[in-house]
C-alpha cells in the first residue's frame, strides 16, 4: 500500500512539473497580422507569454522550400538595439512592389541582461515545416483592379464579425478596413485580442491587410494609450495616406464624440488639438501627385461630419473644408449604427456612405468606375451603389 501511495506521490509531482515546464516555455500568443502594407514595406505584428527578441525570416514567393537555403533576418530594432518585448513589430522596408514574399516569425527568450552579459532561453518560430508558409503581397498603384471590404462598430461581438465575413473571397481580396469600434473599450490585451482581433488573424490577417481607423471607442479605457502599439503605420501616426491600384485611402483620426472636458474623460484627452495637427497633415498630402493623380479618392473616418455632437462637429469644421477642394469620390464612416448615404451638398461635396454595424462593405474598384455592394449578416445583398471617376461625373 506505502508504495502504491509513493508511486501514485511521484506520478502526480513528475505531471505537475512537466506541466510547469511546458507553462513556462516561450509561446507565440497571438498573431501574426500585417500591418501598414505599402508597395515597398509591410510590419508583422505578434506577441509571446515571455519577454524575447524577434524576427521575420523573409523568402520570395518560388518554388523552394523554406528549408532550401538560409533566409534573410530582420529583426523588430530601435535605436540601434534589438527590441527586448512581449509584442513584436517587424518592420520590413526596401520591399518590390507587386510582389509576393513568404515569411516566418521567430523570438528568442531573454532570461537576463546584466551589464555586459544577455541571458537567451529557448526560440519559437512559425510552422514552415508541416504547414505553408505564410505570406503577403505588396502593393501595387499601378493595378487594374482592387478588391476591399470595411467592417465597423462590432464592439466585440466575434459572431457577428465572422457572419458578415462569410464568404469572403480572401484570394481576390486586397485590404479590409476596421473603420472604429471594433471593441467598446480597450482594459487589457487580452481583451483587445479577445475582441475582435484574434479572430481577423483566423480569418485573414496573417496573409490580408487590415487598415484601421481608430473609433471613438478604441480611445476609452486604461489600455487605449496602448493603441499604437498593436497597430503600426507607415507615418507613426494613427491618420495616414497610402494607394493600392486605382484607389487613394486617407484614414482619418476622428477622436472622441464630446467635448474634451467632458467628465467622461476624466481630464485625460486632447483630441480638439488633436484634429488640428490632423488638418494641418491633411491640407499638405492632398497636394500631392500620389494623391492628385488617383483616379479615385476616398476617405475613411469613424464619425461621420453631421449631427449636433462635439467630435461630429469637429470634423465638419476641421476636415470638410480641406476635403471639399480636393475632389473627394466618396467618405465611408460608420458609428451611427445604422445605413445613410447622402449626396454631396453645397456644404459638403462630396457623398458619405454610413455603414450599418451589421452590415459589410465589398468595394471592387477600376481606374473607371467603383462598384460598392453591402451586404447583411446572412451574406445577402441589401444595398448597391455604383461610382464613375469624377471627369465622367460621379453620381
Amino acid at each position: 500500500m506505502k508504495n502504491t501511495k509513493l508511486l501514485l506521490l511521484i506520478t502526480l509531482f513528475l505531471n505537475f512539473s512537466m506541466s510547469l515546464a511546458a507553462q513556462s516555455r516561450i509561446s507565440i500568443t497571438h498573431g501574426p497580422y500585417l500591418q501598414g502594407l505599402t508597395e515597398d514595406e509591410v510590419t508583422i505584428v505578434w506577441t509571446t507569454n515571455k519577454r524575447a527578441i524577434s524576427w521575420v525570416e523573409l523568402a520570395p514567393d518560388d518554388k523552394t522550400h523554406f528549408y532550401h537555403e538560409p533566409r534573410p533576418q530582420f529583426f523588430s530594432e530601435s535605436y540601434g538595439f534589438k527590441v527586448v518585448d512581449s509584442v513584436h513589430m517587424v518592420r520590413l522596408k526596401n520591399l518590390k512592389p507587386n510582389t509576393t514574399y513568404r515569411y516566418r516569425i521567430y523570438s528568442q527568450e531573454v532570461l537576463s541582461h546584466q551589464a555586459y552579459h544577455v541571458t537567451y532561453g529557448r526560440t519559437v518560430a512559425s510552422n514552415v515545416y508541416s504547414e505553408t508558409p505564410l505570406k503577403f503581397t505588396t502593393n501595387n498603384p499601378q493595378k487594374e483592379e482592387i478588391s476591399f471590404l470595411v467592417l465597423n462598430d462590432i464592439h466585440g461581438n466575434n459572431e457577428l464579425m465572422d457572419s458578415l465575413l462569410i464568404g469572403a473571397r480572401w484570394d481576390k481580396t486586397d485590404l479590409v478596413f476596421f473603420n472604429g469600434d471594433m471593441t467598446t473599450d480597450l482594459r487589457s490585451e487580452k481583451k483587445l485580442f479577445d475582441d475582435f482581433l484574434d479572430k481577423a488573424v483566423t480569418l485573414f490577417a496573417k496573409e490580408t491587410p487590415f487598415y484601421y481607423a481608430r473609433g471613438n471607442h478604441e480611445t476609452r479605457g486604461n489600455f487605449a494609450t496602448t493603441f499604437p502599439r498593436y497597430f503600426p503605420t507607415p507615418t507613426g501616426q494613427l491618420y495616414y495616406m497610402f494607394r493600392q491600384g486605382p484607389v487613394c485611402f486617407i484614414v482619418l483620426d476622428c477622436g472622441e464624440d464630446k467635448p474634451d472636458n467632458d467628465i467622461e474623460y476624466s481630464g485625460i484627452v486632447a483630441f480638439d488639438n488633436y484634429r488640428t495637427e490632423q488638418a494641418q497633415w491633411l491640407e499638405k498630402v492632398i497636394q500631392g501627385d500620389e494623391f492628385q493623380q488617383s483616379p479615385f479618392k476616398v476617405v475613411i473616418t469613424h464619425i461621420p461630419p453631421f449631427g449636433n455632437w462635439h467630435g461630429e462637429k469637429e470634423i465638419l469644421d476641421k476636415f470638410v473644408p480641406i476635403l471639399n477642394k480636393a475632389n473627394i469620390d466618396l467618405m465611408m464612416c460608420g458609428h451611427l449604427h445604422n445605413h445613410i448615404y447622402r449626396e454631396r451638398s453645397d456644404a459638403i461635396n462630396f457623398p458619405i456612405l454610413v455603414n450599418h454595424n451589421r452590415e459589410m462593405i465589398n468595394v471592387q474598384a477600376n481606374k473607371q468606375q467603383m462598384d460598392i455592394q453591402i451586404s447583411n449578416s446572412g451574406g445577402k445583398q441589401v444595398k448597391a451603389f455604383h461610382f464613375k471617376t469624377q471627369n465622367n461625373s460621379n453620381p
